[in-house]
């Protein structure tokens, strides 16, 4: 396809994904009170002031409240659950539809493999970001737990969702780890075994990286997010070995690298029965050599 062709295949494959995402983003607009009441339930339940702030202070314990600040806050709030909420579930539409735009220059088994990687990363994705919302409660109170006795919490709830949205993007793009690997070692990068080396730097890295990443960091948060990251890990590691396993049965050279010499047969093959060649015709005159008749000079075609 020339470049022009090109260009509008992206174009009609973002607008797709654009228009999916806009359809669900009306939905949230419309659902919006209900998903708002869906992400905040979990803080309420854990830090949520329902005595008041004066009760609870007297009690020893500390609370929250979640306000929302001037009149234009509402309606920012509204937009901003919608687009969070179009951009999550309407992942499988442009997923898909990056998927296809990149199909056209793959072979067939890497369309296959291409399938798969796509079925596999909107689950993945999925299940990081409802562990953000497990492991939000727990995240809320013990930030809560630092408030000086007698004072009170208040709670934007533009600034919560900013947290939300960030702890999604981290928990589900953190979920695809081992989706990336799995990709490696299926385009002939890294091998199982090397990546089964690997496992002492990968594990302090992931439990560095859910330090840095979960906004207390204490460590059952950081062990929430950790845990789950180590186990796939170690489940891609699995998938890339079976690969290996079976990509050396189908080609025995397949793990030998690029300056490295493939062993060779020196044992010479059996010479079969002569078989008999015709003598080529001769020549009119009786010459007995091969090659075309010449008459007056010239050969037959001519």
């Amino acid at each position: 396809m020339p470049l022009a062709e090109h260009l509008r295949e992206l174009r009609n494959r973002l607008m797709k994904s654009v228009l999916a995402i806009l359809a669900v983003t009306v939905v949230g607009l419309v659902y919006y009170k209900q998903i708002a009441d869906f992400l905040t339930e979990p803080l309420r339940d854990s830090v949520g002031c329902t005595q008041g702030f004066g009760e609870a202070s007297d009690e020893g314990e500390a609370c929250a409240e979640i306000v929302l600040s001037g009149m234009i806050s509402p309606f920012t709030v509204m937009l901003k659950v919608g687009l969070t909420t179009g951009m999550v579930l309407a992942s499988p539409v442009w997923l898909y539809q990056l998927w296809a735009f990149l199909a056209p220059g793959l072979h067939s088994h890497e369309k296959k493999y291409a399938r798969g990687f796509v079925a596999a990363g909107v689950p993945l994705f999925l299940g990081g970001a409802y562990l953000a919302y497990l492991i939000l409660p727990t995240m809320a109170k013990t930030l809560i737990e630092f408030t000086p006795q007698g004072a009170g919490n208040f709670i934007p709830l533009d600034d919560f969702l900013d947290v939300i949205t960030r702890m999604v993007i981290v928990f589900g793009l953190a979920f695809e780890l081992p989706l990336i690997l799995v990709m490696l070692n299926f385009g002939g990068i890294v091998t199982g075994r090397k990546l089964l080396g690997w496992w002492r730097i990968m594990v302090v890295s992931i439990a560095v990286f859910s330090a840095v990443a979960t906004p207390t960091g204490d460590p059952l948060t950081m062990g929430a997010l950790a845990a789950p990251i180590v186990l796939l890990y170690f489940a891609a590691v699995g998938i890339c070995l079976f690969n290996d396993r079976r990509r050396r049965r189908r080609d025995p050279y397949a793990g030998l690298s690029d300056d490295e010499a493939s062993p060779l047969e020196h044992t010479p093959e059996t010479v079969g029965a002569v078989e008999p060649v015709d003598a080529p015709a001769a020549r009119p005159d009786g010459s007995g050599d091969s090659g075309p008749a010449r008459r007056n000079g010239y050969d037959d075609a001519t």
